[in-house]
């Protein structure tokens, strides 16, 4: 699954960057004369999207391992995104920049322990910071590329009986907080007046950390080691954008 995930990730950034192709003949219109966007300056965005994450797990006991077999777990849900950053346009066709993006989502799905107990988690929170560099296609569209830092949250929650699905008393999925990588990539075209429009599809590793299953004797700890894929669209305003 997590295979398929950066897969479908990494696809939709190539279709956004497929346009690149056609853009080695490229020049500067003359006739009429039109004034460029400017692509220097800071900028505010905003947008909505729809992601999906995969996660391998095993499970462990206080010193011994409990289902040592990889098992897989998902979920999917929308998101909205909100942040800021500043671009610099070096040349004609090269923009390089630093970003910075909050995440607030309700990406839920289902865990398992694959022993005994079952809960729903949801991926609820992100945040990330980083670069981007991109290839000026024409004055008005940019195609780029983002790579940086990123941290994540997944909900906890009550377990139940996988078998009867029984809420066990007490019982709790702790919930999970790390810090990986991401890359992402996209295109963003000039509209008028400052405003710009954006989509982007982005890939997050996070990798594993012990996530405790509290209430039940003895105690579990599932080894939760999520990837993170999502696509969104957004309106972006830049602040110094007009001649």
């Amino acid at each position: 699954m997590r295979r398929q995930l950066s897969a479908i990730v990494i696809a939709s950034s190539l279709i956004f960057a497929a346009g690149t192709a056609g853009a080695d003949g490229w020049e500067p219109a003359r006739t009429p004369v039109a004034l460029a966007p400017i692509w220097t300056g800071f900028y505010a965005n905003a947008g909505v999207g729809y992601g999906i994450w995969d996660a391998e797990t095993t499970t462990d006991a206080p010193g011994r391992c409990v289902s040592c077999a990889t098992t897989d777990h998902a979920g999917r849900g929308w998101l909205g995104e909100v942040g800021f950053g500043y671009d610099h346009q070096f040349t004609e066709r090269i923009v390089v920049g630093v970003l910075f993006n909050y995440d607030f989502a309700d990406m839920r799905g289902r865990t398992s322990d694959a022993v005994f107990t079952t809960t729903e988690t949801s991926n609820d929170r992100a945040w990330f910071i980083g670069a981007r560099a991109g290839w000026l296609m024409t004055p008005d569209i940019l195609n780029y590329w983002s790579v940086g830092y990123t941290q994540t949250h997944f909900s906890g929650g009550a377990l139940h009986n996988s078998f009867t699905g029984a809420l066990l008393p007490n019982a709790q999925l702790a919930d999970y907080e790390a810090s990986g990588w991401f890359v992402g990539g996209g295109l963003e075209v000039a509209l008028h007046s400052g405003w710009f429009w954006r989509s982007e599809a982005r890939y997050a590793d996070y990798g594993r950390e012990a996530r405790l299953e509290s209430g039940i004797a003895p105690p579990f700890f599932l080894n939760f080691d999520p990837v993170v894929g999502t696509a969104t669209t957004e309106v972006v305003y830049k602040f110094n954008c007009c001649h």
